[in-house]
């Protein structure tokens, strides 16, 4: 247990796995610098990633200085609740519940000398701005996307520059700081045609709560983006703290949050020999057509190569059949290809056997392949996918790209495939883009390491919590009563000491 109070931190975030793992790395970085670091998600997604994991607990786990502990609340549905696949209701019923959830934990912990000093929350959950405005605690998000996608999104949600429309719908968007970006490689859902509207609503809320974190910590580093995150950045405060997948502080911590648990493939990555393995993986949300599934492996088979193939089950809401492979596939493979259903994609991606990673580009498996030194065969399948293929193909120079856009309604052919998987793996042009991935590594490494940019950036932000929690801890209490009670229902105007915290310069 802890013997006294540490500064303590409230991390919450919303269910879904591209959330909660760059959340529980910053919490991880911030608790290996002697802070107290609190999880919190809603208890239905919650209970995935206990049953994966051993080290999900109430209790304080240390972590480097300081310590990380989980606690999850209740989203008021049942668990088959069919609302929960509409998101639009699910935000409203999330943003309705956490109102009354998280004042009452809030209070708890004043109650157990464990006082919360700062609210750090991810897209998709604006209201945790408006809830620690009302509690008087300063708050702060972490994109967990590029700082070029929030770019996008701040200008597309202020009108600052022109976007594809109903009307003009191959519209190419010029943005500062910013290669153009072809119509379909807009981050696709600010797209007109997108169908995923919803998704659009949720994102964009949380840029019209912008004013009211005094921080926005990104999991980019500097020399990743510098011209970008130089221009955002005055507009609002945005730190870059990334990548938040390399932390050499708390780089052996088992506290994980995955919601499948891994399969062993690290003693069959053993034996192969040095960048001689392809390694596929789609992450948590994309679940290819049976078709394109199909086209890889006969592209697979036709190169010969080595793969570990990352084929997760379908998600239970979708009704959809488990992926099959062709008829002989594995027995034509053999001991060259491994097929597991969840990886530890961490150590997967740092092992020594493998040689490029064919990925849908989700920013957390872009940022572990630049940090692991990884080339890439982009395959994008919507949102900020897209863009992210942009900057890996043509400015980061480590990849290539098997399509250009969204691929989500398409099936790129095993010719196309097969081109790919060599044009990485074989020749000069492999060479060179081995070349700049390690040179991103490296950069990766400078950022995170002790003095580096990064490194400086989450310290600073440690020291300005630090500063704020000496002046708010006397009226928490007395807030989150009110706030649970109910006398504050319907008043959303700013307190003093909290509301809009100012563009702090950290």
């Amino acid at each position: 247990m802890i013997s006294e109070p540490l500064v303590h931190v409230l991390l919450v975030s919303f269910p879904g796995q591209g959330h909660v793992n760059p959340l529980l790395r910053l919490g991880k970085r911030l608790a290996s610098k002697g802070l107290l670091v609190t999880l919190s998600t809603p208890e239905s997604f919650g209970k995935q990633m206990t049953k994966a994991n051993n080290m999900i607990t109430d209790e304080p786990t240390p972590v480097g200085d300081g310590f990380i502990r989980f606690e999850f609340f209740q989203d008021g549905w049942d668990e088959d609740d069919p609302r929960r696949a509409d998101l639009d209701q699910y935000m409203a019923q999330l943003a309705l519940v956490a109102r009354d959830e998280i004042p009452s934990m809030i209070k708890k912990y004043a109650e157990q000398n464990r006082p919360v000093s700062c609210f750090i929350n991810n897209p998709f959950i604006p209201w945790a701005s408006d809830v620690a405005e009302s509690l008087g605690i300063p708050s702060a998000m972490l994109w967990v996307q590029s700082c070029a996608c929030f770019a996008a999104y701040y200008h597309y949600h202020h009108g600052l520059a022109p976007f594809p429309s109903e009307s003009d719908p191959e519209m190419d968007v010029q943005l500062p700081a910013m290669p153009l970006l072809k119509y379909d490689e807009v981050p696709s859902f600010l797209h007109p045609s997108t169908p995923y509207s919803f998704l659009r609503r949720a994102i964009l809320g949380q840029f019209k709560n912008l004013n009211k974190p005094f921080c926005v910590m990104m999991d980019t580093f500097q020399g990743l983006e510098p011209e970008i995150i130089e221009y955002m950045s005055k507009f609002c405060p945005i730190q870059p703290v990334g990548p938040l997948f390399k932390n050499p502080e708390v780089s052996n911590s088992t506290v994980r949050c995955d919601i499948i648990k891994a399969d062993d493939c690290i003693e069959w990555l053993d034996s192969k020999r040095a960048s001689s393995v392809i390694y596929i993986s789609f992450g948590s949300i994309v679940f290819l057509k049976q078709e394109q599934v199909d086209e890889i492996a006969h592209a697979l088979l036709n190169t010969g190569l080595s793969f570990l193939w990352v084929m997760k089950p379908p998600p239970k809401n979708l009704g959809l059949p488990t992926h099959t492979l062709p008829e002989g596939f594995l027995e034509k493979v053999g001991d060259k290809g491994k097929i597991v259903q969840w990886s530890p994609q961490e150590k997967v991606l740092t092992h020594p056997s493998v040689s490029c990673f064919v990925s849908h580009c989700g920013w957390n498996s872009t940022m572990e392949a630049l940090s692991s030194g990884v080339p890439i065969i982009a395959f994008p399948q919507w949102g900020d996918q897209v863009t992210n293929t942009v900057f890996l193909v043509d400015v980061f120079k480590t990849g290539v790209r098997m399509c250009r856009g969204a691929a989500e309604n398409r099936i790129i052919r095993r010719e196309e495939v097969e081109k790919c998987l060599l044009e990485v793996t074989q020749g000069t042009k492999a060479a060179e883009m081995k070349e700049n991935a390690l040179k991103w590594k490296a950069a990766a490494e400078e950022a995170v390491a002790d003095g580096g940019s990064s490194d400086r950036n989450i310290q600073a932000f440690i020291d300005e919590v630090k500063r704020r929690s000496t002046t708010i801890h006397t009226n928490t209490d007395a807030a989150a009563k009110n706030f649970v009670n109910g006398s504050t229902s319907g008043e959303r105007t700013a307190k003093p000491g909290n509301g809009k915290l100012g563009l702090v310069e950290l």
